[in-house]
């Protein structure tokens, strides 16, 4: 019996790492990728550039592509990246609510957690979060965010500070 619920118990832990992996395998939406040049992205056209976190220099940028405008019969609302360095960091995909779409991520990715502070559900890797939740009455949003891009920006902050520590 103890063999059996072990068994058990391992075959569970298994399929949601699975449903994890396959998260980390796509690492975005579609065709977009979270890590890779923008300018490999059919169609963008630049919102704005500004400071992410009032710090980094980053550019946010519509996608007009119509291999986006829908995930099976839902339609897209709108698709969004934020770059830096021309490095996409987020990916921001604005859908028609219906269930489908929740039904669709936890068949993927499995079974999602819960933040209640911000009443989000998310699915993370050790390389990315995928955010889904409401984007008003009508719509929800799923956001994309690469964990390597933002590590950089990180970097790049504490190499600005040691360069002037440097400088005295």
């Amino acid at each position: 019996m103890y063999r059996i619920i072990l068994l058990f118990v391992f075959t569970i832990n298994t399929a949601f790492a699975q449903d994890l992996t396959e998260l980390e395998k796509r690492n975005g939406f579609k065709d977009i990728k979270l890590g890779i040049s923008v300018d490999s992205i059919q169609i963008t056209k630049l919102k704005k550039e500004f400071k992410e976190r009032d710090e980094f220099a980053a550019k946010l940028f519509d996608v007009e592509n119509p291999a986006y405008e829908r995930i099976g019969e839902v339609a897209v609302k709108s698709v969004e990246l934020k770059t830096y360095k021309d490095l996409i960091y987020e990916i921001q995909v604005v859908v028609d609510k219906d269930i489908r779409v929740m039904k669709a991520l936890e068949s993927l990715y499995g079974k999602s957690e819960y933040d209640m502070k911000s009443e989000i559900y998310f699915w993370k890797t050790p390389n990315l979060i995928l955010k889904f939740g409401s984007h008003g009455k009508h719509h929800l949003e799923l956001t994309y965010i690469s964990f390597p891009i933002h590590k950089m920006m990180k970097d790049d902050k504490e190499k600005k500070v040691e360069n002037i520590a440097e400088d005295f």
